[in-house]
């Protein structure tokens, strides 16, 4: 292969010991490496990673603070009214708020004392009757299936089961887990009742405070947003309170037919537990009826049981979805789908206030609906608009056209 001119140069720059020239300069080779905004697009991702976790973190932590503000928001809403009125003729709104908070508490107090004192004569009457109780299921038992217990046998085998001590022990030991519980309820209702007061009394300055950052157009829609939630919360109270009275009344008369002691009291148990413990109100509004029914004659708690199941079902199918679609204004799949949706999303608390928010929000939204006047069909009533002929002429006429046929 035949030498070419920079061959021949760079062997005879080698044989004199001198430095080759160098090659001409031509375009430069792509460098492979890392771009510049790689490293900050990493630290920037990581970043925003960090601040998620650490947001959601947060906001788990305080949920149950944000639940306890929700529910004495609506509670100063419920509350709104009285206080308004009282402070609208010359009281001061901080001690007409505490007025109607010191009513509320002496009323419920009263209610609890009175029914911790009928109930716990009545578990003392039970324990004393307990044998004579016992004596009757089992003679009952030894009639009908032919048997031959002993009450003494019974009682020594259900002091000495391995059952009984088991439970005694889970009982001895979760002692504590019940203090703390109960510790932790009465400071969640403290919390509750503080944020409520603050909300009540500092209502007209929260209220400026809100619209203070909002141009005049926004403020006006708050304000009403406002009234509407006051007036709502109040018709689900008066909803509330009405079926309580209802509830009461129906279940005196049949403890008073029964012969049940201290059957008014029962009455307004079963009324205001049913109506403003959701969830599970109606099962513990039921329990205690049937316990003191319990101590006069067993058959009776059988009754109201009966009594209890039958008439929640008549509360949940026909009372509560009329006296909620009148008080509160929605309609009852509106309102039986809102408590779902509450109970889903929050618990018993979400229950409890699902009916007022989705009212709010109805009658609130309901002001930026476009309504037009509704042709008159009769499809809009629910009747359907007859076409051509009827079914039994085109058989009439096709009977007619086969007679011709033959």
């Amino acid at each position: 292969m035949a030498a070419t001119d920079e061959t021949l140069q760079t062997a005879d720059a080698a044989q004199h010991g001198t430095t080759p020239p160098a090659a001409p300069p031509g375009p430069a080779a792509p460098r492979a490496g890392m771009p510049r905004w790689l490293p900050r697009a990493m630290v920037l991702a990581l970043t925003l990673v960090a601040c998620f976790q650490l947001g959601s973190w947060a906001f788990h932590q305080v949920t149950g603070l944000l639940i306890n503000v929700l529910i004495a928001f609506f509670l100063a809403l419920a509350v709104e009214p009285a206080v308004s009125w009282m402070a609208g003729r010359g009281m001061r709104r901080g001690l007409a708020t505490a007025t109607v908070f010191l009513g509320v508490m002496i009323a419920g107090a009263g209610f609890i004392v009175l029914l911790g004192s009928m109930l716990a004569g009545q578990i003392v009457d039970m324990v004393e009757d307990f044998p004579k109780y016992l004596d009757q299921v089992i003679n009952w038992i030894n009639q009908t299936f032919h048997t031959d217990l002993n009450r003494v046998e019974v009682q020594d085998s259900l002091l000495h089961s391995d059952w009984l001590q088991k439970y005694v022990q889970n009982s001895a030991t979760g002692v504590l887990d019940v203090s703390t519980q109960v510790l932790g309820g009465l400071f969640q209702l403290l919390t509750i009742l503080l944020f409520s007061f603050y909300f009540a009394a500092d209502g007209p300055r929260l209220r400026r405070a809100l619209c203070s950052v909002l141009p005049p157009a926004k403020q006006a829609e708050v304000l009403r947003a406002w009234e509407i939630a006051v007036d709502k919360t109040g018709g689900y109270l008066y909803s509330r309170g009405l079926m309580a009275l209802i509830s009461g009344v129906a279940h005196y008369i049949l403890l008073a037919l029964l012969d049940v002691p201290y059957a008014p009291v029962l009455g307004m148990w079963v009324g205001l537990v049913s109506q403003f413990i959701p969830t599970i109100g109606t099962y513990l509004a039921g329990a205690l009826p049937m316990l003191i029914a319990f101590t006069v004659d067993p058959w009776y708690a059988l009754w109201v049981l009966g009594f209890v199941v039958v008439y929640q079902q008549f509360e949940n199918y026909v009372l509560q979805p009329k006296l909620t679609a009148k008080t509160v204004d929605i309609h009852p799949a509106v309102a039986f789908g809102s408590v779902i949706a509450g109970t889903a999303l929050l618990g018993a608390v979400g229950a409890l206030i699902a009916i007022p928010a989705v009212a709010t929000l109805q009658a609130f939204l309901g002001a930026y609906v476009k309504r037009y006047d509704v042709t008159d069909d009769p499809r809009v009533h629910g009747h359907r608009r007859r076409t051509g002929e009827s079914l039994v002429a085109r058989v009439r006429r096709a009977v007619q056209g086969q007679e011709r046929a033959d």
